[in-house]
């Protein structure tokens, strides 16, 4: 037999997007649901591996084309590249599957471990636990600070950019929203520009092995039929996800007042929802100034212990929200039981930063090819992604002195406001625990989980040995 023969049964026999129903689907998206871990990069990894490599549902260039729409995108870029292959597959129905289960197994693990916090959150030995975790969320946000600007910040303008961010957040305490606003808008025009500068690319690498040529896949080249979508089509799909969206906040409102905390974590994580460009680590800073400083929902070491739930839980990190919901109603549950307050809570933070995530799949995916080789796009994300790190730069210091100095003095001065640690109270322990996470995992490389797992246990060795109350 020729070899063209050979080749011509191949693609024959190749299946379609067809042969694999969505109750198949299902289960490949439980299982990646299930072992996503370690943050955006482990994600988007570990789904380059079953989806494209193993499964070969999706080519290369495919996947790599719909993780950059992704990253243009506000919100966690991992769950939508999941809604968004499984939109390509499946329809609304497998967007729904694939994104929806992405953050399932993560809602379930946040809302248990907000509930044992809740009740428990003050005995030694969980107090203890708390106190390892915090030193590695400061080493693998350190590590994350490392990891984009090494990607992003590739010259002296992008490095001016992060600079300019970090000194107006940490030092003046301009919101996140206009850091981004503004980075977004002077790349779009960099880039309109045909500037050099603008042109650095972003995004999370896939694997670097044998590439999965599109053609050889169960989705093929071709555009999928619903992808062809009308203007009368896309109007109402806006209107279905936007109304899933916000009329739940409007409702709130309208019926609670806007000074109730659930009409308060309604807005504020919908507004958070638009603007969560850069992902968990850069929303963090601005999530810790607005509900530490001005809601007063949680103090300062909450919010290290809500990311350290984060890391050690499926899904995205950006889940932690779900923890600061769940504490901000806990703590003014009006006529509520406590309890009940923050599981509500915690769920309508959920729903209001999630949801936008499949609107702007299943309203934007259809036009995606307009965005291809678009330079102002391409400007807008690099001038954006080197303020995101500027920015995550300013939470780990946040973090950092949060975690080591028991003591913070508030500093204002005109137009400066920002936290000064108290030297003499410096933690001994908390610097020893913290110095060694952050030589793990930025000098030996140590994963995620062995990182969280060995400062959980040395806390708890330290609580129960006595040297630590």
């Amino acid at each position: 037999m020729s070899t063209d023969a050979v080749a011509a049964g191949a693609v024959a026999t190749r299946p379609r997007p067809a042969d694999v129903t969505l109750g198949q689907a299902f289960w490949v998206w439980l299982r990646i649901a299930a072992l996503s871990f370690g943050g955006p990069a482990g994600q988007i990894a570990m789904m380059h591996r079953v989806l494209v490599e193993e499964k070969r549902w999706i080519g290369e260039h495919r996947f790599l084309h719909a993780l950059n729409y992704c990253m243009v995108l506000p919100g966690p870029e991992a769950q939508q590249l999941a809604t968004y292959i499984g939109w390509l597959m499946h329809r609304t129905r497998g967007g729904i599957v694939a994104g929806g289960l992405f953050i399932v197994p993560g809602v379930i693990a946040i809302m248990a471990l907000s509930w044992v916090y809740a009740l428990y959150g003050k005995l030694g030995i969980v107090s203890a636990l708390f106190f390892g975790l915090k030193a590695a969320v400061l080493a693998i946000v350190l590590q994350a600070v490392v990891r984009i600007s090494s990607r992003a910040l590739k010259n002296n303008v992008m490095r001016t950019m992060a600079a300019i961010a970090f000194v107006l957040i940490f030092f003046a305490g301009v919101p996140f929203p206009l850091i981004v606003l503004a980075a977004g808008v002077i790349g779009y025009f960099g880039g309109r520009a045909g500037l050099a500068v603008f042109k650095v690319g972003g995004g999370h690498g896939a694997s670097k092995g044998t590439i999965v040529e599109d053609a050889e896949t169960l989705l093929g080249e071709a555009l999928p039929a619903h992808a062809r979508v009308a203007p009368r089509a896309a109007i109402r799909t806006a209107g279905v996800w936007l109304a899933l969206w916000l009329a739940p906040v409007a409702v709130l409102v309208a019926w609670l007042g806007p000074a109730n905390v659930f009409s308060q974590i309604a807005t504020f994580f919908s507004t958070l929802a638009v603007v969560t460009f850069g992902g968990a680590y850069a929303v963090l800073a601005y999530v810790a100034q607005e509900a530490v400083q001005s809601y007063r929902w949680l103090q300062p070491g909450e919010m290290l212990d809500g990311l350290g739930m984060a890391e050690t839980t499926p899904g995205p990190l950006i889940m932690v929200l779900q923890f600061v919901g769940f504490m901000g109603a806990y703590r003014a549950p009006g006529m509520l039981h406590p309890l009940l307050a923050g599981t509500l809570g915690g769920l309508l933070a959920t729903w209001v930063t999630f949801m936008p995530c499949f609107l702007w799949i299943f309203l934007g995916a259809p036009f995606i090819e307009r965005l291809r080789g678009n330079a102002a796009v391409a400007g807008a994300l690099s001038a954006i992604t080197a303020a995101v790190v500027g920015v995550i730069l300013n939470l780990a210091i946040w973090l950092a002195i949060h975690t080591i100095f028991r003591q913070v003095v508030a500093f204002r001065g005109g137009p400066l406001r920002f936290d000064v640690p108290v030297l003499s109270s410096v933690d001994l322990w908390a610097l020893l625990l913290s110095a060694a996470a952050i030589v793990a995992v930025l000098r030996f490389k140590t994963g995620t989980l062995p990182t969280l797992a060995a400062t959980s246990a040395a806390g708890i060795l330290l609580y129960v040995t006595g040297v630590i109350q």
